[in-house]
């Protein structure tokens, strides 16, 4: 399963859902299911953490494919940083689509936050 759109294709099949039912439930349009077929387009960031969250999978799985490495324990190492202070846990050099959507990502959060908060000065 290489795109995003396959992977919910299969989730929606181990559910035994039909992509009619599943599009309801989650309110996309069939022409947005449409356009992930073709590639045309991917779900927006929201989109993907509420298909994320019906699932139960993690977003790298349902974004990029790759299974979680296993899950980290607190033990009060640096397992996350470097000397430098930087991320320093990525294998493989991201695409720019990844890159992209992780841009989104922060984005979104950060307007979630604003939002929360009633700050509305950065719109």
């Amino acid at each position: 399963m290489h795109s995003i759109y396959e992977r919910i294709e299969y989730l929606i099949k181990q559910q035994g859902l039909t992509k009619k039912a599943f599009s309801e439930q989650l309110n996309i349009s069939t022409g947005n299911m449409g356009d992930w077929k073709r590639g045309k387009s991917t779900p927006g960031t929201h989109k993907l953490i509420e298909i994320a969250a019906f699932f139960k999978v993690s977003l790298d799985w349902l974004i990029l494919g790759k299974q979680n490495a296993g899950t980290l324990k607190e033990s009060g190492e640096d397992y996350f940083f470097g000397q430098i202070g930087q991320l320093n846990c990525q294998t493989d050099e991201l695409l720019p689509k990844e890159k992209e959507f992780i841009k989104e990502y922060i984005e979104f959060t950060e307007y979630r936050k604003r939002k929360a908060d009633g700050d509305f000065s950065h719109e």
